[in-house]
């Protein structure tokens, strides 16, 4: 995964409308997990990263055809690290149940809004913001 960005996935069901995160052994964030000590940027850049090679990326690692993930372009968060600003990409899985023995090849398994309790402060308020956006 580009080391130049962090990326946040999600399903949500059609029918139901219930929404699940995919939860890496690491946190929230795939592949890569949360930098040390990095911090929510409260004021993010008005740039933003093209998210098409890092979704073709989280694809192939995932095992997902081309098109399996999209990017939720009303997101927009940016994680202050040491090694320099690190946008943050929210994308949802486009199959229409969510893809268990894709997220089980890398270890991960999906959890909804409640389960992301324990994780770092920041992840918990990056997946609040997410649900925000999914929300609408």
């Amino acid at each position: 995964m580009s080391g130049a960005a962090r990326l946040i996935l999600f399903h949500t069901q059609a029918t139901s409308g219930r929404t699940r995160f995919l939860r890496f052994a690491t946190g929230l964030l795939a592949f890569e997990g949360l930098p040390a000590q990095a911090t929510l940027c409260t004021a993010p850049s008005p740039l933003r990263l093209h998210p098409a090679a890092l979704l073709r990326e989280a694809e192939q690692r995932l095992g997902l055809a081309g098109g399996g993930l999209e990017a939720e372009t009303g997101f927009h968060a940016e994680l202050v690290a040491a090694a320099g600003p690190l946008p943050v990409v929210l994308a949802r899985f486009t199959a229409i149940d969510p893809p268990f023995a894709a997220a089980a090849t890398v270890g991960a398994h999906f959890v909804s809004l409640t389960e992301v309790r324990g994780l770092p402060a920041v992840e918990m308020q990056l997946a609040r913001l997410a649900y925000e956006t999914i929300l609408g």
